[in-house]
């Protein structure tokens, strides 16, 4: 565009200066005024004054009308700046892990609200969902779209109406040979953290009845132990808490021993003490992907170019053209 404009600029003056050379021709054949004492009239001090004057307006209408020319060429070629964004992300990590055995069925659906009532308390934490049976699956891995998040824990809910098939959520999940193996799912649950070197609030919570059924690769308490050793405080919501005193026990040692606590699956506070655990420990940022951003930037050229055609206005209003 601006190449554009500086051919019409060189376009106009040679208009001009063929223009110019044509009148000179009339007049070198004959064409001009017949005056007496012409002479005379030029040398006359206002004459040559006016002259002057005329000249330079002239010339600065030429001169104000090409640059004016060039800024708008260079407004219509769109200048652009570009800025290196790297966005930060101050908040928590949280993994929701969720035991889909049969002896849970009956609750899961109990507990999956409880998780949407967490996801109201939480703003701009990152959260994952794990579920696991005889093996683990990661159903979705640390995001903040929580839009995202609760689609998917609504979806997880629905399946649970299950007749016949095995809900497409729960595939993966049969893998190993037993059931809810507890050990299991709490240590993928826990490798479900990301950007391990970095020191971030991290948080499993974990729902199960702790009703293990075979031999799993890991125990509950290697479990528990490893998460702790990678600063992951555990969580536990128990549905079973109060009927069987050493089931619970054991699933309250394990959480204690990250730094966290079991909660009562039903208990009136369990969701506001869970919260308020998770944000007691203090929100670290999490640098995201740089990326370079492009914005039109014609400010500076638009302010020119209204300057140029104000002071061409008055050039052509002075000179009276």
């Amino acid at each position: 565009m601006i190449l554009i404009a500086a051919g019409v600029v060189l376009a106009a003056v040679a208009i001009g200066l063929l223009l110019g050379l044509r009148a000179r021709a009339r007049t070198a054949a004959g064409e001009r005024a017949r005056i007496a004492r012409a002479e005379r009239l030029r040398s006359l001090p206002t004459f040559r004054s006016a002259l002057r004057r005329r000249v330079l307006g002239l010339s600065g209408i030429l001169i104000l009308g090409a640059v004016a020319t060039l800024a708008a060429g260079a407004v219509a070629a769109r200048p652009m700046s570009s800025q290196t964004i790297q966005p930060v992300n101050t908040s928590r990590d949280i993994m929701l892990c969720l035991d889909v055995s049969g002896s849970m069925s009956e609750v899961d659906v109990e507990v999956l609200s409880v998780f949407e009532e967490l996801l109201d308390g939480f703003k701009g934490e990152r959260i994952g969902l794990t579920i696991f049976n005889s093996s683990p699956v990661q159903v979705f891995p640390l995001t903040d779209d929580y839009a995202f998040i609760r689609e998917h824990l609504r979806s997880i809910r629905e399946s649970f109406d299950y007749a016949d098939e095995i809900p497409e959520h729960w595939v993966g999940t049969l893998n190993g040979d037993g059931a809810s193996l507890i050990g299991d799912g709490l240590a993928a649950c826990a490798m479900g953290f990301d950007h391990p070197d970095d020191e971030r609030s991290r948080s499993v919570i974990l729902a199960t009845d702790n009703e293990i059924n075979g031999a799993s690769i890991v125990t509950l308490d290697e479990a528990a132990a490893y998460a702790g050793s990678n600063g992951v405080r555990v969580f536990a919501l128990n549905p079973v808490e109060g009927k069987d005193a050493d089931v619970s026990a054991q699933l309250a040692r394990a959480a204690e021993s990250t730094g966290g606590q079991a909660y009562g699956l039903r208990d009136t506070t369990t969701v506001g003490d869970i919260i308020t655990q998770v944000q007691k420990q203090e929100a670290t940022a999490l640098k995201g992907q740089a990326r370079v951003v492009w914005t039109d930037t014609p400010n500076l050229w638009i302010v020119v170019l209204m300057i140029l055609t104000l002071a061409f206005v008055v050039v052509v209003w002075r000179v009276r053209l």
